[in-house]
């Protein structure tokens, strides 16, 4: 496999940084190689810095998806730590039925996984919607997953996992209760995947077409941001939020120094946030 000089390693990172928003120190060299390696192989580049001037050459941006899709982690599974899913189905989706129910709101309910992988976080949530409400069609909840990669957003859709992937955090009845054995493994029953919809997004870009979400699950990604970069991401999230939106990050994420403009809000086991700016707490 072919070295990362440590002259190329600033090149090669400022580049993943602005397609990517992830920052790679130089002590993360091993993972450029270990990523980007076999594209370099496979294309004959003579170097990182070649791979790097082949993707800026590439006017149709398929070399800079193939980057994305090999540098992204994508590693994930079903009720991966479940406390923020124990969160939505016995306090955050109680209460938002419970203000729709007394406000009169014909609104939709949206829930946003804004880094979802593969899609086993998305379809947790929708699996937790359809065990807590039965026909979920009934409240009009709506969700939406995106992710960077391309290719993860593709298995996502397909919604296809293998005997390992359905085995690692899915118990044995909801497996039975929500997926279909075929070929390649499990596919999820057309009425879950009914009720969720992906698209790649890139979360350093302008999402503000996407509308307000009541929820947002931004679970293990800003860990991977410049500081600057975290600020910047969790500003427009507030501003993607309904007002009394709920914010869930990772189990060691904290984003209270970088995000003061959220109350940091606890029950049972887990945290999550709140714009400071919701009902009850200053003007929006």
């Amino acid at each position: 496999m072919t070295t990362l000089h440590p002259s190329e390693h600033k090149a090669v990172a400022q580049y993943i940084h602005a397609i990517s928003a992830i920052q790679l120190e130089p002590a993360k060299a091993y993972l450029i190689e270990s990523r980007l390696g076999p594209i370099v192989a496979e294309l004959g580049c003579k170097s990182y810095t070649d791979l790097i001037v082949h993707a800026h050459a590439d006017r149709a941006g398929g070399l800079r998806r193939r980057i994305i899709d090999a540098i992204t982690t994508n590693e994930t599974l079903f009720f991966r730590d479940n406390a923020p899913f124990e969160l939505l189905r016995h306090k955050i989706l109680p209460e938002i039925f419970d203000r729709r129910a007394r406000s009169g709101s014909r609104l939709p309910i949206r829930i946003w996984s804004a880094a979802c992988s593969t899609g086993q976080e998305l379809y947790t949530i929708a699996m937790v919607l359809k065990e807590l409400l039965g026909d979920a069609s009934r409240y009009d909840v709506r969700l939406l997953g995106t992710d960077i990669s391309d290719q993860a957003v593709a298995k996502a859709s397909r919604g296809i996992y293998s005997q390992l992937e359905v085995s690692r955090g899915l118990e044995d009845k909801l497996l039975a209760k929500y997926f279909s054995r075929v070929a390649d493994g499990w596919k999820v029953r057309d009425d879950l995947r009914g009720v969720a919809s992906f698209k790649t997004l890139n979360l350093m870009q302008d999402f503000s077409g996407l509308g307000r979400f009541d929820v947002v699950f931004c679970r293990n990604v800003s860990i991977y941001f410049a500081e600057q970069d975290r600020k910047s991401l969790f500003q427009r999230i507030e501003w993607a939020m309904e007002p009394d939106g709920y914010l869930l990050v990772g189990a060691m994420e904290s984003i209270g120094t970088i995000a003061p403009q959220f109350d940091a809000k606890r029950h049972l086991r887990s945290v999550f946030y709140q714009s400071k700016a919701a009902p009850g707490g200053g003007s929006r």
